[in-house]
């Protein structure tokens, strides 16, 4: 008998590694049937679960056919934006119903859940998604979308195509639709605001012109002092009165016509001054001449009470006038003064309003520039060169199930019932930890004595139905 006894082998988990295909051989049905079971159970589940078709379809977000730098383009912000807002356009509740009951989708589902649920699934079966271009962008993260591609999920092939079908043209018809209102809605409101802003230009302008209109004397005065000269009105006033008293004085004394006198005087004051050929000169020699006629005509004394008179009511009433002149002047003067008073006020008012209008001119001329943009965008929208939309691969006739994928499912189950099975039997050699090793014995302060082989018996082999012959072969 062999007494050699092995040598310990490593400690730690060492013996399960060297001992694993004996493990598996003997744990086998541990591994088999759970393997088996899974399997099975995955082939089930891949002819049983439902069959959906995708139909897929894409659309080109395209430029506009006029570079930005000669007009704007009336996109509605970033493409994934407005691309967002269609979509919740399109799968909102209402588009959603009629589509289903257009098409008679979800029959079954409608039967027995309620139509909030149908939606919703419905939802979960449409997919819409951005296709980026990132060439030339170093590295940045902003990426240009250049395309939008939709897919929906149905059983039925030739329904998934008709409803997408139905999804493609909303999304076009929506996204043309957005982009001219959006182009003409951007006219409508800064053409209000141009034309709001000039009211209030117009309106403040007239405040201008009224107020320098009704202050124009207080604002040309506030430039300096007001002077008034009371004295030669005073001086004339002194004189007439003077003359009157002359007058009477001299219609009573009975003496020369003091007119004649005066106008002599005056004559000769002029000739002093002047050439004879100046008006002053000529036109005192004729009220002289006109004087000595008068007089001539009179004849006598009698008259010359009567032109005193003459003279001395015309004195008083030029005596009045320069009386209402003097008031008149004063009176302008004081309205002067009060407004120099006021013309700072005037004034600080006059330069807030220019400055209200400066503003709003500035305003208008921008809402101006931005309104011929405008109407360029508008024009552009409408005639169907802005940024849009345009279909370059329409919705597809699935001819092969896009779910489920029955070979990934088969084979996920296979692998998943081996990984369970190994594991099981693992899990069971962990447990019941039987003695396969001497060193395992040695582990547990054991000595060992010897080591006993396993004798495997040989089954005899089957009888052949020719031993004669074999029998014959054997002793040739």
């Amino acid at each position: 008998m062999d007494t050699t006894i092995e040598k310990p082998e490593g400690g730690g988990g060492g013996w399960l590694i060297n001992h694993l295909p004996a493990i598996f051989w003997h744990r086998r049905y541990y591994v088999i049937i759970p393997a088996v079971l899974i399997f099975v159970a995955a082939v089930i589940t891949a002819y049983t679960l439902p069959t959906l078709y995708r139909s897929t379809a894409t659309m080109l977000v395209e430029s506009p056919d006029l570079p930005t730098e000669i007009v704007d383009s009336p996109g509605t912000g970033k493409i994934e934006e407005r691309i967002a807002r269609i979509r919740e356009q399109v799968l909102s509740r209402g588009d959603l119903i009629s589509l289903i009951e257009q098409n008679d989708l979800y029959s079954s589902e409608r039967r027995s859940k309620p139509m909030s649920t149908v939606v919703e699934k419905m939802r979960e079966a449409t997919i819409v998604g951005a296709l980026s271009d990132d060439i030339g962008a170093g590295g940045s993260q902003d990426k240009n979308v250049v395309a939008i591609t939709m897919s929906y999920d149905y059983p039925d092939p030739s329904k998934a195509q008709a409803v997408m079908q139905a999804f493609v043209t909303q999304f076009l018809r929506m996204d043309s639709d957005e982009i001219e209102d959006q182009a003409n809605l951007s006219v409508r409101f800064l053409g209000e605001q141009a034309s709001k802003l000039q009211t209030q230009i117009q309106t403040i302008e007239g405040q201008i012109t009224s107020l320098k209109a009704s202050n124009g004397a207080a604002l040309a005065g506030s430039s300096g002092p007001t002077f008034v000269d009371t004295g030669s009105y005073s001086a004339q006033i002194t004189s007439l009165e003077n003359q009157n008293r002359q007058l009477i004085a001299q219609s009573r004394s009975g003496g020369a016509d003091p007119l004649l006198v005066q106008a002599q005087a005056a004559l000769a004051a002029a000739e002093a001054q002047y050439s004879d050929s100046h008006p002053d000169v000529i036109a005192a020699r004729e009220r002289v001449a006109t004087l000595r006629r008068q007089s001539q005509n009179a004849g006598n004394s009698n008259t010359i009470p009567t032109i005193i008179q003459e003279q001395i009511r015309a004195n008083n009433a030029a005596i009045a006038q320069l009386n209402a002149a003097r008031e008149g002047a004063v009176g302008r003067a004081n309205a002067a003064m009060a407004g120099q008073a006021r013309a700072p006020a005037i004034l600080e008012r006059a330069m807030q309003l220019e400055s209200q209008a400066n503003n709003l001119r500035q305003q208008y001329a921008k809402v101006s520039t931005d309104l011929l943009k405008a109407q360029s965008s508008a024009r552009l929208a409408n005639e169907q060169r802005a940024e849009r939309l345009s279909l370059v691969e329409p919705p597809n006739l699935p001819d092969t199930p896009h779910w489920p994928n029955r070979l990934l499912v088969i084979g996920g189950g296979a692998a998943a019932g081996l990984g369970l099975g190994f594991v099981l039997a693992l899990l069971v050699e962990l447990l019941t930890r039987p003695m396969r090793s001497p060193a395992q014995v040695q582990s547990m302060g054991l000595p060992v004595l010897g080591v006993v082989p396993i004798l495997q018996t040989i089954k005899p082999k089957k009888r052949r139905f020719w031993p004669f012959r074999k029998r014959e072969a054997r002793f040739a």
